[in-house]
């Protein structure tokens, strides 16, 4: 089993000073990839896209356990996947990556 270090990144807005207020958190998280699987999905474009079917397995902290809902991204090798499916198997979360992750980010 291949071993996960990288960051989550959730969807909180956190006021940064007066008036600005920024919209993504990242928090560092260790873990292990439990399933890693890849797909090309056929699209309108002229290449392929790639999507993931890695669930990745991480050590929740108290921060996780209640914010699990708003978990938008994983940053793992060097991009950024979608989070499709969050499971809850305390004290972990088992987290499923699907394509690339095109939003807003820390």
């Amino acid at each position: 089993m291949a071993k996960f270090s990288g960051v989550v990144g959730y969807a909180d807005k956190k006021q940064i000073s007066p008036g600005v207020w920024k919209g993504v958190v990242e928090r560092p998280y260790y873990g292990d990839i439990i399933k890693n699987t890849r797909r090309l999905e056929n699209g309108q474009q002229i290449n392929d896209n790639v999507v993931l079917n890695n669930q990745v397995s991480i050590v929740a902290d108290p921060y996780a356990n209640t914010h699990f809902f708003a978990i938008l991204y994983v940053r793992w090798q060097g991009t950024c996947w979608t989070v499709t499916n969050v499971e809850v198997q305390r004290p972990r979360l088992l987290l499923t990556l699907g394509g690339v992750y095109n939003g807003e980010t820390a």
